[in-house]
């Protein structure tokens, strides 16, 4: 592919619009295929929350009564739009969607909803819905990148940089040029939102960024494509996100290694089911527990290291009220770790919310910032587990994780993708053993796949 070097929003769109199957490493078709996979199985995990559940309300509501679309938690069929809103909403909800950590961003929750919503509307095949997946981490991650530490602070990433990765992938399976991809991005960031004021009081937003999100890029591709313009500077224009919504963005962050350095293969699979600011210190305790034969009761106290980023995020939440508060809680997820070893979707219930063993241990963890740890993430684009833990008989023990599980040389294997999938189906009783198994056997064959449509039995 020739590359037009002018300002960086065009050189994504020239990239997203030029992109091909044939252009992709071997290695990162496959990546697309293992977060895919992983994408459906959260996604599905979703079904019966509450949030989910006044999603599927809305789209029965405003949307059609059937359309070439699926969503998958609830199996009804509607417009792409709406399956991109709620099959988006969904997979953020048991936290264990993929995230980039360069970027603060969760590029699966968004991407592939409204991938799989314009791919199932168009009849587009398994290879074209990959090639258009890559295109969207590709250009989602970079601008989380671009926008940087100072948008996350207030913004929350995934909404914000997601609209404009799904608009990306969209784009690319509507056959989008690169004057068409262009104005879909500039669509997309005039409508890119997100805050994090949500956490503070348990509110249901991370799902509706998520949802939008995916919705609002989808509504851009598609606008673009009828001749609707957007901003062609969007990302770096003198009023554009990076104007409004960060400080020091560095427009070089959108283009460099572009088709060389793959954003999926950055990618982490999250294995606890929590935000994955509290992973690193999730590993770096269970392994000073295990190495040092120790039980809940003999932890006196637990001190997380963490870079800056997971105070801004954990920080406000000190005392978690509802199950899905309690996965941005480190004290919670620790205390988790510490009482069953793991942190799992079946580990964080209404009874553990209650228990007065976790809530103790809660109370015994202390999250304190370490320039060593920020450091070292800012250099890697990987967050360091470090823990120092005190036992009740006043010893001290320090924990370090470089690699937590789940990280780029850490990945999960595929026999860990499929059980994580299994867990994640049988969750909610979304989709049976053999379902579940015909998921993955279509997930590891996409590629072959003439269309995406009837994922599920209705």
């Amino acid at each position: 592919m020739t590359l037009q070097t002018t300002a960086p929003t065009r050189e994504l769109a020239a990239f997203s619009s030029a992109l091909r199957y044939e252009d992709l490493p071997r290695e990162v078709a496959e990546r697309a295929k293992d977060l895919f996979l992983d994408w459906v199985a959260s996604t599905l995990a979703g079904k019966n929350a509450r949030p989910v559940d006044a999603l599927e309300k809305f789209a029965g509501t405003m949307g059609p009564a059937d359309g070439p679309c699926e969503i998958l938690t609830s199996r009804q069929r509607t417009s792409p739009l709406f399956a991109a809103l709620v099959n988006g909403g969904a997979s953020h909800v048991v936290e264990q969607d993929d995230v980039h950590s360069g970027a603060l961003f969760h590029p699966g929750a968004v991407v592939f909803p409204a991938a799989l919503a314009a791919a199932q509307e168009t009849g587009a095949t398994g290879k074209d819905f990959l090639t258009a997946a890559v295109a969207g981490y590709e250009v989602g991650t970079r601008v989380g990148r671009f926008l940087g530490p100072a948008h996350y602070k207030v913004f929350h990433t995934t909404g914000t940089a997601g609209t404009l990765g799904a608009a990306a992938a969209v784009a690319h399976l509507l056959v989008a040029d690169e004057e068409t991809m262009l104005h879909a991005l500039g669509s997309a960031g005039t409508q890119a939102a997100g805050l994090w004021e949500f956490l503070r009081d348990a509110a249901d937003s991370k799902q509706l960024h998520t949802a939008k999100a995916a919705a609002d890029g989808l509504l851009a591709a598609y606008l673009a494509r009828d001749g609707f313009t957007g901003a062609t500077r969007v990302l770096e224009g003198d009023q554009g996100m990076a104007a409004g919504m960060s400080e020091g963005a560095d427009p070089a962050k959108l283009v460099e290694g572009l088709g060389e350095r793959w954003a999926i293969l950055e990618t982490s699979f999250k294995f606890h089911a929590s935000c994955r600011h509290t992973h690193p210190a999730a590993d770096a305790l269970l392994e000073a527990m295990q190495e040092h034969d120790l039980e809940a009761g003999d932890v006196a106290r637990v001190r997380a290291r963490v870079h800056q980023a997971a105070i801004d995020v954990l920080g406000p939440v000190t005392d978690p009220r509802t199950i899905h508060q309690s996965k941005f809680s480190m004290g919670f997820v620790l205390a988790l770790i510490a009482l069953h070893g793991r942190a799992g979707v079946t580990e964080f219930t209404e009874e553990a919310l209650r228990d007065p063993k976790v809530r103790a241990f809660h109370d015994r963890v202390e999250m304190v910032f370490d320039r060593e740890v920020e450091a070292d993430t800012a250099e890697t684009n990987i967050w360091v587990g470090l823990v120092e833990v005190e036992t009740a008989n006043g010893e001290t023990f320090v924990s370090r994780v470089d690699i937590p599980k789940g990280d780029p040389g850490n990945e999960l294997s595929r026999k860990e993708i499929e059980d994580k999938a299994h867990r994640l189906a049988a969750f909610q009783e979304a989709a049976s053993q053999e379902e579940a198994d015909a998921l993955i056997k279509r997930a590891w064959n996409v590629d072959r796949e003439a269309n995406l449509r009837d994922l599920l039995p209705g």
